[in-house]
């Protein structure tokens, strides 16, 4: 990426913006989402907060990371949570193209991070990278050759969404019950620890009660590693499934601390055959900037790969 991109990053709370060249990201921008205001406004704020990102220089195409399932042939959102009301069927690419006036690719967030960290942070030089991100959601995605296999309906990598035992009975997110992060997430660590008679409101408040003395600290431990655990055992069976040389953990809920990173790896001791129990599990490496650096890396690929195909080349 030797000329500038202009990278967004478009969350349910959150939109961030910033510049990014040659593998490094410019001052970061950023304004809250205006999610209950519906999509319309949140396209009109992420090409506000992306013009104050540009600033006086002049990048020649735009990278988007974005929640939901985003169709990244077409820049299109298929499907959404309730975190952004109305935002499946959303024409993201070419909102944001023609806010800005630049040729704009799309593709999901957590997709969007896995190749950034693929290409510059804890998985770069690797031919296959499993990224695991935890945090208020479970998700993932796998990277190989330095590209992300999105699969045939763009949703390769919810691993959140795997039937997990130590979840069974607890309803998830996407209306089914005893997924992975009904669990592991950091809502889901939190609804375990008041199921234990604790109180949370997320992840965190169970991190620092985990640290705490007497039953209180007990519970929240044991409620760390019981998550901890369930999530090991699916990236074990997925590294028996995938064989990637790394897996790379990040989001809030991978900055745990000790106990949650021993149980993670109990859990992949635990289902991964012989011949994989060694693959590393590594903290990410590129920052917060991941999702920023893989968007704007998959806008340059892609928009390359689109000139060779309209200049009748390389088909």
């Amino acid at each position: 990426m030797s000329e500038p991109v202009l990278a967004l990053d478009i969350g349910g709370t959150k939109i961030a913006a910033a510049l990014v060249t040659g593998g490094h990201v410019g001052e970061v921008c950023r304004v809250a989402t205006p999610a209950s205001q519906g999509p319309e406004a949140v396209v009109a704020a992420a090409v506000a907060v992306a013009k104050e990102a540009r600033g006086e220089s002049r990048p020649v195409l735009v990278g988007i990371g974005s929640a939901g399932v985003i169709d990244s042939t077409n820049g299109v959102v298929t499907h959404a949570t309730d975190a952004l009301p109305g935002w499946a069927g959303t024409v993201l690419a070419r909102g944001v193209s023609e806010g800005l006036g630049l040729a704009a690719y799309a593709l999901n967030d957590v997709h969007a991070h896995a190749l950034g960290e693929a290409s510059f942070g804890a998985g770069r030089g690797l031919r296959d990278v499993l990224l695991v991100a935890v945090g208020t959601g479970v998700g993932g995605a796998v990277v190989h050759r330095g590209e992300v296999i999105f699969g045939a309906h763009a949703v390769a990598g919810h691993l959140g969404h795997i039937p997990a035992s130590e979840a069974a009975g607890l309803p998830c997110t996407c209306g089914r019950v005893g997924h992975l992060e009904a669990l592991a997430s950091g809502p889901g660590l939190a609804a375990a620890l008041r199921r234990e008679g604790g109180s949370a409101q997320n992840g965190r408040d169970v991190v620092v009660q985990a640290g705490q003395l007497g039953a209180a600290g007990e519970a929240a431990r044991a409620v760390l590693t019981l998550g901890g655990v369930a999530l090991g055992r699916v990236i074990g069976g997925l590294v028996n499934t995938l064989d990637p040389d790394v897996v790379v953990l990040a989001g809030s809920v991978a900055d745990a601390g000790l106990i949650w990173w021993e149980a993670v790896q109990d859990g992949v001791r635990q289902e991964a055959m012989d011949a994989v129990r060694g693959i590393p599990l590594v903290p990410a490496g590129a920052g917060a900037a991941a999702a920023l650096l893989g968007a704007a890396h998959f806008a340059m690929t892609r928009h390359a790969s689109t000139t060779v195909a309209d200049d009748g080349q390389g088909l």
